[in-house]
């Protein structure tokens, strides 16, 4: 069977309906994260809550920073298997989804580590409800998002894909690049803002 004989015919780059579905599934996902920060930086500023955001003070950077760089990372190589695919080059492709949902995998320990070394409990304040209930939340979205790339890794050592045909590719990993973006909201508004004095 042929490499196009595998491939469903509404498989070709943006053309294809799921690119779409994507599309909206991620504007109703950002819609989300835009209101759990907004509940942080609602509730930092009101006057019961001062003392309590952060609770314990600035966020330790020692795990959060190099996940954050692990989790950039791996959009890097997700990005460069895109570019892979649009030559045609299997190797480049199956590798970078793969590396790509390795790192994504080794973000996702690291972050159980950090959930671990905290002080407080997911009901201690109002502060660590929303740290716990926000990383959660974004921590969910990598699972499927790791999910999404081994499918895509598998799929494409099996040369489901060609240089026509890729929508899957772009489709998988415009989830994951969202994935990371939102992360670096949190990690602006949960280690960040502390820092730079933008708290009450």
């Amino acid at each position: 069977m042929s490499d196009t004989a595998k491939l469903p015919i509404g498989a070709m780059d943006t053309r294809a309906s799921g690119w779409w579905a994507m599309i909206f599934t991620i504007f109703t996902e950002a819609s989300l994260f835009a209101y759990l920060l907004f509940s942080y930086f609602y509730l930092a500023v009101q006057p019961h809550t001062a003392g309590t955001f952060p609770e314990g003070g600035p966020p330790d950077m020692t795990l959060a920073l190099p996940n954050t760089g692990i989790l950039i990372l791996s959009s890097v190589a997700v990005g460069w298997a895109q570019l892979g695919i649009e030559h045609n080059n299997k190797w480049r492709l199956t590798a970078g989804l793969g590396g790509g949902a390795l790192l994504g995998i080794v973000f996702l320990v690291v972050q159980y580590f950090e959930w671990a070394q905290k002080p407080f409990g997911l009901s201690s304040t109002p502060y660590s409800s929303l740290y716990y209930v926000v990383t959660g939340f974004h921590m969910a979205h990598v699972v499927v998002g790791v999910a999404m790339l081994l499918a895509l890794t598998w799929w494409s050592h099996e040369g489901y894909f060609n240089a026509r045909r890729f929508a899957h590719i772009h489709i998988g990993a415009l989830y994951w690049h969202f994935v990371d973006v939102v992360w670096l909201a949190v990690f602006f508004t949960f280690y960040l803002t502390p820092l730079l004095g933008l708290k009450a």
